[in-house]
């Protein structure tokens, strides 16, 4: 079954979410810690957790906020954003966080992505290949690389990556459906790696697609938000297909 994992991004303190990254597009939603015990009482079990302040500064910003959720409930966290050293590592682990997300490190320090992977393992970091137009994306989508999604994947699943999770920049927040094209080409290139869809998921339907082409996971976020998706839905289709 595939596993679906509310998104909750922080800024200032702030439940928030932006449209294609875009920092001058926000809407905020709320107290984080609220949302995510929303989530558990709604029998979600995993949350993705993303720094944005710590996205924009390049370092570790809001892990006060992921200690609060990770001591409120039980949720399986994955935090990222301003992850760059392995003692941002450390510190996103001591406080509560079950695994890690890295992608702008692991294109721009690859040697300290590689010390994250050899020292926790591949269960407990994930891959972050954001993607715009085939092309890896880091620093909080503001740079765009040359690197090509499926050489990036292909490169770190050799070094032993098992988990990664890919966003469409340009899918990001429009509700207007997933790449279902891109995550259907990952897995048949890459079939045992766990793969994460994220960005434009807009309803049921694309959960739906989703999990028959058997991708592993699947962020959900403005779709939540804005009410397009129901948690008491989210709760029947776990139940359904647990």
């Amino acid at each position: 079954m595939i596993e679906i994992i509310p998104a909750i991004d922080i800024i200032e303190g702030k439940c928030v979410r932006l449209t294609q990254g875009d920092y001058t597009r926000m809407r905020e939603y709320g107290d984080p810690l609220d949302m995510a015990m929303q989530f558990e009482d709604h029998g979600i079990s995993r949350l993705h957790l993303v720094d944005l302040d710590g996205a924009r500064e390049k370092r570790l910003v809001n892990y006060r906020i992921l200690e609060k959720i990770a001591a409120r409930t039980g949720l399986v966290i994955d935090a990222g954003g301003g992850l760059r050293t392995i003692e941002d590592v450390r510190i996103a682990f001591e406080s509560g966080a079950h695994m890690v997300t890295g992608g702008s490190v692991a294109v721009k320090d690859r040697v300290e992505f590689i010390s994250w992977l050899e020292q926790y393992g591949p269960e407990r970091i994930i891959l972050g290949a954001d993607f715009k137009q085939g092309k890896i994306a880091v620093s909080g989508w503001f740079e765009k690389t040359s690197l090509d999604l499926m050489d990036f994947i292909a490169d770190y699943r050799k070094i032993g990556i098992s988990m990664a999770i890919c966003t469409d920049i340009d899918k990001d927040g429009m509700l207007e459906g997933p790449s279902m094209d891109t995550y259907r080409e990952i897995k048949k290139e890459h079939e045992p790696l766990f793969l994460i869809a994220s960005g434009g998921i807009s309803g049921m339907e694309d959960i739906e697609k989703l999990t028959v082409s058997g991708i592993e996971g699947v962020i959900v976020g403005k779709a939540i938000y804005e009410q397009k998706i129901s948690l008491q839905t989210l709760e029947s289709f776990i139940l359904k297909n647990s």
